[in-house]
């Protein structure tokens, strides 16, 4: 089981949350969906509570702070000084939407979005360290972007996170690229599809992309992109009953092994 308690390393994709609009509701659905349990919700930290998987944290979830807003899911990056990075970000062309702000011992959040309008976090720990499970059914496996002007995005988040950049084997031609700061990939940026969800997704690691992907159905979400085979593992694009889009992989069915 892999998991991780100390802090990432700046960069690094390392928490996701959800906002929700009907938080017993969401609870239910992602419970029943990813085998999530829930600690936390406490009223002096906004409901705001931890699902966890194994007995390790894996996610956030918490009401909307702006109710007029979409239920979604945030990624969140590593930094090790929340304010350095939010000046980085405006210096990029960016916007600072919620200041970096101390979260009682937890750690400090700040939420941002990029030129091109998409949201995402950032997350400098204190106590806690983010994602403790990771690459493992119900937990976080990949977070990605996809941005009408890749390129841009692209010289956006190296302004911010420092990262480079490397293509992906077998993407055909497809406009898409790994993003590390030096080592392993640590999530992906690509051109959008006219079809998909734009901005920063959530992929999460599944037992079978096909059971999940009925399970949404059966319990009113949405299927954008219906499982499929690739490289890494079979992959489906998919939509919670509220609209928030997500991702699953799973394992590559037994034809598609054999060849």
């Amino acid at each position: 089981m892999p998991t991780r308690n100390t802090p990432w390393p700046a960069g690094t994709p390392c928490w996701v949350d959800y906002g929700a609009s009907d938080m017993d509701a969401a609870k239910d659905f992602y419970g029943r969906l990813f085998g999530w349990e829930y600690t936390g919700g406490e009223p002096e930290f906004g409901g705001y509570l931890n699902a966890t998987k194994n007995g390790e944290a894996a996610v956030g979830m918490g009401p909307l702070m702006n109710p007029g807003d979409s239920p979604s899911w945030t990624t969140y990056f590593a930094t090790d000084d929340a304010q350095a990075s939010a000046t980085r970000i405006r210096e990029a062309g960016g916007t600072v939407v919620v200041e970096p702000m101390e979260v009682g011992p937890m750690g400090t959040m700040t939420i941002a979005i990029d030129p091109q309008g998409n949201s995402f976090g950032l997350w400098q720990s204190g106590t806690h360290t983010g994602a403790r499970i990771h690459n493992e059914a119900g937990a976080l496996a990949w977070n990605e972007a996809m941005a009408d002007d890749a390129a841009a995005a692209r010289e956006f988040y190296t302004a911010v996170f420092g990262f480079t950049y490397d293509a992906v084997d077998g993407g055909g031609d497809m406009d898409y690229t790994t993003f590390s700061t030096g080592g392993n990939p640590l999530g992906g940026l690509g051109a959008a599809s006219p079809d998909l969800p734009k901005g920063w997704l959530t992929c999460f690691s599944v037992d079978s992309a096909d059971d999940a992907t009925a399970a949404v159905e059966a319990a009113g979400g949405k299927v954008l992109m219906p499982p499929m085979d690739t490289p890494w593992g079979r992959f489906a694009v998919l939509a919670d009953p509220w609209g928030a889009p997500f991702e699953v992989m799973g394992e590559v069915t037994a034809e598609a092994a054999q060849g």
